[in-house]
């Protein structure tokens, strides 16, 4: 036998080595959090060539091009040049290689182009032109998503028509053309010689099923099958690796069934469980020991994962250091929390602690806004990791367009950047046009589209007056921002007429949700405003919100550039990343888990994702959740999350913010209880740890229950909402009223009337303020 890996070997646990050395048909192994999954897998391909396969017969299949650079760097370390041969990379790049060597078989040219995300919402938009469809109704991402979604279940086009449950569910989503749709915009894509990503997959599909001559030269050149990730495969996926290997094929797949977090790009949990099953034969490893994390982090995340059915039995364990209980905290709101996360980072990193060895995590995008506003204020270097900062995604930087509008109408960036958003049927040739006669005429582009000036522009009359509407829709908006209404009022009216938000709320599909999410925390972020500047007596406005907002951004450049800072990142978006430090915030019901989880499998799929943010922790774990939570213009006691409950108790220590008291009683500084009570006593039955750990049985979340049996998440009672007063008449002097910042305090006067109504009221840590009631939004206790 060749050695010339032999160290790479010795470096292997028993487990890991045994995986490795298996040469006897189908393997699955089961790879816990930080077990050390890619070493086995480079491990796997040395030990393959070292039996004297050829590299090229190997094929390696990842889901990131970062994951395949590296296990080729690690190969190429070991074995030299033939690291090259391997067959290795994403699903879609390296069927990409084998399509092209057979596209004629399918009726393409090898030269054919790959559409992108643009591409393909691109082609839809122009078929639904076409038809003279209504691009409302059916919205372009709409469209494109459930063609997706049809072609990862292996749907063909007239698979997809003739399937009567899709047909009656596009019926009752008033969309019942998609199929036509969908059959016209694959022959589009036919005649453009062109595929889109999903087809990398599908028509790899059709290739292997219809030609079996091919299938068979791919069998051939296929010694071995190495599958990262397994566990987040879908079905086409799934298919494609059964086509090539048989049941009983040289199949390994390297995956962990708790880390199945993405069931929402198509990925199948059935895959892995059912795996033995698929594949006759199969040898099971377990790669039990994790390299990462401190023996506290690796048992309370063992003591979470444990309540769910669906998943295949395994202990994970650390033999690193014991380490410290994982810290569960109580925050008055949202605000509090992150503050709370802020004075953690900063002591730490007073202590040595680098800014990049911390990472806050969250379910949510929209969550980050209030984040990144008190790191700011802390002056904590931050980067947003997989995303945006929350004032650089689209939707909103498009409702900022329409407010600097109402407040500066000849803002030229702001005005091309709406005039036809929503989508209003001006062109880019229409606004270059309107832009070179602005130009010439030294005029802004909204002096360019009104009514006098309009026939300048070289544009049909249908156009004119379409350029002229929106001139209209903007001047209404001009005169609103003087209105003497509220700010948050003038900035509502404004989102509402200008249609942002009907595009916005009418779009449910999975990115359309994130941006809804990001949509209601704008929202949320304007309403804040107003009753911060109120409080301080100040008079809000558009202006000066606008110039805090630009302000926000201008900071985030400035910092753009550094290198030691803190990571601000969703749980999906931290996947296979890791740190000494992680803060994990709103672990509440209806948040997390998500409002939208109504089923068994949903359920566990979140219990899932709160396993991977826990174990991305190597040596400290925080975690937090707010008591109240500015939702929907109001703000709303949160009830703690049930996951919170299935943590072992005897690891975990918990505090809470200073003020919180429903009886208005002050505790004096931040104090830390260790396997005490934490909850607050004016929930039900929520006065001890019982609560928590009995949490999950007021909801069927560990029953194993079918993957679509309906369950309730965190439901609200009328009580659930703080009632938030805005006149005098419900209140009295001596009153004891909770505020969204100053906590707990006591009514000392009452004066005024109507909008002009204000309390003087004495807050227990925070002094005497005096505040108008209509923006207030005092909730009596």
């Amino acid at each position: 036998m060749n050695t010339f890996y032999p160290s790479y070997i010795e470096e292997l646990d028993e487990a890991q080595k045994e995986a490795v050395l298996y040469d006897g048909g189908p393997a699955l192994v089961i790879a816990g959090a930080g077990s050390g999954k890619t070493r086995v897998l480079v491990a796997k391909v040395l030990h393959l060539i070292d039996l004297g396969y050829a590299p090229s017969q190997i094929m390696a299949l990842t889901f990131t091009n970062k994951a395949a650079r590296e296990m080729r760097a690690r190969i190429y370390t070991h074995a030299g040049a033939a690291a090259r041969q391997v067959m290795m990379g994403t699903f879609h790049s390296v069927f990409s290689r084998i399509l092209r060597t057979y596209a004629d078989r399918l009726g393409y040219q090898a030269s054919f182009s790959i559409y992108d995300t643009t591409d393909s919402k691109n082609l839809v938009k122009a078929i639904i032109k076409r038809l003279e469809l209504d691009d409302k109704t059916y919205k372009p991402n709409v469209v494109a998503n459930r063609i997706s979604n049809a072609k990862n279940r292996l749907l063909s086009p007239q698979a997809y028509l003739s399937n009567k449950e899709i047909s009656i569910y596009n019926t009752q989503s008033h969309v019942p053309r998609i199929g036509e749709i969908y059959v016209i915009y694959q022959e589009e894509l036919k005649k453009n010689n062109a595929m889109d990503f999903d087809d990398l997959l599908f028509q790899t599909n059709i290739l292997l099923r219809d030609h079996p001559d091919v299938s068979q030269e791919v069998k051939r050149h296929t010694g071995y099958l190495l599958i990262d990730e397994y566990q987040d495969t879908n079905f086409a996926q799934y298919m494609i690796a059964r086509q090539i290997m048989g049941e009983t094929g040289n199949i390994f797949v390297v995956g962990d069934d708790a880390q199945s977090i993405y069931s929402f790009r198509g990925a199948n949990i059935s895959n892995i469980l059912t795996f033995q099953q698929t594949f006759k034969g199969t040898k099971l490893f377990k790669l039990e020991q994790n390299y990462r994390s401190t023996q506290t982090i690796v048992q309370v995340a063992n003591s979470l994962i444990s309540h769910n059915e669906a998943q295949i039995p395994k202990e994970i364990y650390s033999e690193n250091e014991t380490g410290e209980l994982i810290q569960i905290h109580e925050a008055l709101t949202a605000d509090a929390e992150a503050e709370w996360a802020a004075d953690c980072i900063k002591r730490e990193a007073g202590k040595g602690l680098p800014f990049s060895e911390c990472t806050v995590l969250y379910r949510t995008n929209a969550q980050s806004r209030i984040i990144e506003q008190e790191f700011r204020r802390m002056r904590i270097p931050f980067r947003i990791y997989g995303g945006h900062a929350f004032f650089d995604y689209k939707e909103i930087k498009d409702v900022i367009a329409y407010l600097k509008l109402a407040v500066n109408p000849s803002d030229n960036e702001a005005y091309s950047r709406v005039i036809n958003y929503p989508r209003r049927g001006i062109g880019d040739v229409t606004i270059n046009r309107l832009k070179e006669t602005a130009t010439n005429q030294n005029r802004s582009l909204y002096e360019q589209t009104s009514s006098e000036n309009i026939s300048q522009v070289p544009v049909n009359a249908a156009t004119a007056k379409k350029l002229t509407a929106f001139h209209e829709l903007i001047k209404n908006f001009v005169d609103k921002a003087s209105e003497e209404i509220s700010f948050s009022e003038i900035a509502r009216n404004i989102i509402s007429e200008s249609g942002v938000a009907a595009d916005i709320l009418g779009d449910n599909t999975p990115e359309g949700l994130k941006r809804q999410e990001n949509f209601k925390e704008l929202l949320n972020s304007i309403d804040e405003y107003q009753v911060k500047v109120t409080e301080n007596e100040q008079v809000p406005s558009l202006q000066n919100y606008l110039s805090e907002v630009a302000l926000m951004t201008d900071q985030d450049t400035q910092q753009a550039d550094q290198k030691d800072v803190v990571t601000l990142m969703t749980i999906h978006s931290a996947k296979g990343l890791e740190f000494d430090h992680v803060y994990i915030l709103g672990l509440e019901e209806q948040l997390f888990p998500s409002a939208l989880c109504t089923t068994a499998s949903e359920l566990e799929e979140e219990r899932r994702l709160f396993y991977v943010a826990i174990t991305r922790a190597r040596k400290k774990c925080r975690i937090c959740y707010a008591r109240q939570r500015y939702r929907n213009g109001s703000l709303e006691i949160m009830r703690p999350s049930r996951f919170l409950g299935e943590l072992s108790p005897t690891l975990i220590e918990r505090t809470r913010d200073s003020m919180i008291d429903p009886y208005g009683t002050m505790r004096g500084s931040p104090h830390s209880r260790k396997h005490g009570d934490f909850l607050p006593t004016d929930f039900p039955q929520a006065a001890s740890d019982k609560y928590l750990q009995n949490f999950d049985k007021k909801s069927p979340s560990k029953s194993p229950g079918r993957s679509g049996q309906k369950i309730h998440v965190g439901t609200r009672s009328e009580h659930d909402t703080l009632r938030s007063y805005d006149s005098i008449g419900s209140l009295n002097v001596g009153d004891t009223v909770m505020h969204n910042k100053f906590g707990i305090g006591t009514i000392n006067a009452l004066e005024g009337e109507g909008d002009n109504a204000r309390a003087t009221v004495n807050f227990n840590e925070y002094g005497i303020k005096k505040m108008m009631l209509k923006f207030a939004k005092l909730s009596k206790l």
